[in-house]
C-alpha cells in the first residue's frame, strides 16, 4: 500500500491535533502536524535529509494571526516579525523549496482574493475548515493526481480575482518596458532594498545621477514612492539585484 504523507500546518493546536488524529486513522496516511510556519519549514527540511519527504501540506489560510502576506514567490528563509509566516507566504515558500509538495489551504470562511493569492502562491486546493473528513480526503487524494480543488461558490470569484492580477501585470510589464537598461538596473537595486548610496557604489555612478534615475524611473512608472515602485516592479516579475554579484530577473508567478 503506497502511504501518504501528511504535514497539518496550524497554530489552533487543538484544531491540528484533532484533524490529524482522524488522518491518523486512516489506514493509507501518515500525519505529522506543525504549530507554526517556522517549524513547518524545519519538519520539511528534516524530513527531505532523511529522504522521507512529505507529499500534502495542509495549511491554516490565517496562519500567523495578524502577519501581512507578503508577495506570493517569497523565499521560505523571508518571514514576518518575531519568526512568524503566514499561510500564503508558507505556501509560496514551499512551492519554491520543494515544489513536489501539494498544498492544501485550510479555511474558516471563503475569501476569494486570499484564495487567488494562495492558487498564485502554489497551492493546488483551498478547502473549508469544517468539511467532512471524506471531502478532505478526496482532495488530498486529488491533489497527488495534480487536480486543483475549489469550493463551487468561490470559483466565480477566484476567476474575476485572477483576472484581474493578469491585468495589473501586464500594465506593469508594459510600464517596466518603457524604463532604458540604466534605469531597470536602478529599479533592481530598489527592489533589493539598496539605498541611493548603495546603489551609486554598485553601479560606479554619483549619487546625484542616481537620485536622477530614481526620479526618472518613479515618473516613467507613475508612482510617487520607493515602495510603490518595487511593488509595481514585484508584479512585473522584475528580481531584485543579486547582491553576490549578477543582476536577476526573476520569471512571473501566475497571475
Amino acid at each position: 500500500m503506497v502511504r501518504i504523507r501528511v504535514l497539518v500546518v496550524d497554530d489552533h493546536r487543538i484544531f491540528a491535533e484533532s484533524l490529524a488524529a482522524a488522518l491518523a486513522a486512516e489506514p493509507d496516511v501518515d500525519v505529522s502536524a506543525a504549530g507554526s510556519g517556522p517549524a513547518a519549514l524545519r519538519s520539511l527540511e528534516r524530513a527531505a535529509a532523511e529522504g522521507r519527504r512529505f507529499d500534502v501540506l495542509l495549511v491554516d489560510s490565517d496562519l500567523g494571526g495578524n502577519v501581512p502576506a507578503v508577495r506570493p514567490a517569497v523565499p521560505v528563509q523571508e518571514v514576518g516579525e518575531d519568526g512568524l509566516v503566514d499561510g500564503i507566504s508558507l505556501v509560496a515558500g514551499v512551492r519554491t523549496a520543494q515544489p513536489g509538495v501539494r498544498i492544501v489551504v485550510l479555511a474558516e470562511k471563503d475569501d476569494p482574493r486570499r484564495a487567488a493569492l494562495a492558487l498564485q502562491a502554489g497551492a493546488s486546493g483551498w478547502v473549508a475548515k469544517d468539511c467532512s473528513l471524506s471531502r478532505l480526503l478526496n482532495v488530498i487524494r486529488g491533489v497527488l493526481r495534480d487536480e486543483t480543488h475549489l469550493p463551487p461558490a468561490l470559483l466565480t470569484g477566484v476567476l474575476r480575482e485572477l483576472t484581474a492580477a493578469r491585468k495589473h501585470r501586464t500594465e506593469s510589464e508594459r510600464l517596466v518596458e518603457s524604463l532604458t537598461p540604466r534605469e531597470r538596473e536602478v529599479l533592481r537595486c530598489m527592489v533589493a532594498g539598496l539605498g541611493r548610496k548603495a546603489v551609486a557604489e554598485r553601479l560606479f555612478l554619483s549619487p546625484h545621477t542616481v537620485r536622477t534615475h530614481m526620479q526618472n524611473v518613479l515618473g516613467k512608472l507613475g508612482v510617487h514612492s520607493t515602495l510603490a515602485a518595487v511593488a509595481l516592479a514585484r508584479r512585473a516579475g522584475v528580481g531584485p539585484v543579486d547582491l553576490a554579484g549578477d543582476v536577476v530577473e526573476r520569471g512571473g508567478q501566475l497571475a
